[in-house]
């Protein structure tokens, strides 16, 4: 996750699994079974997935960060122009 956001977001495991049983309860996260995929030595791991509805928020989520990243675009353009 860490890798995604470029090191901006590194939540710690805690977090994170309430973060997914969160997702889970509201149905935009699904646990995935992945039989057969190579599991870490020692360690049992869960899967996730996004639901239909997840992708739909996650999309949603999306364009609104995009939207509020433009209008702090042109605050800044406005500002520099001072």
């Amino acid at each position: 996750m860490a890798a995604d956001s470029a090191g901006a977001h590194t939540p710690r495991a805690g977090t994170l699994y309430r973060v997914i049983a969160r997702l889970m309860a509201e149905g935009l996260v699904k646990e995935a079974d992945l039989r057969g995929t190579p599991a870490h030595p020692g360690l049992e791991r869960r899967y996730y997935a996004l639901t239909a509805a997840g992708r739909r928020a996650l999309g949603a989520e999306a364009a609104r960060l995009k939207g509020t990243a433009a209008v702090a675009a042109r605050r800044l353009g406005t500002a520099e122009g001072r």
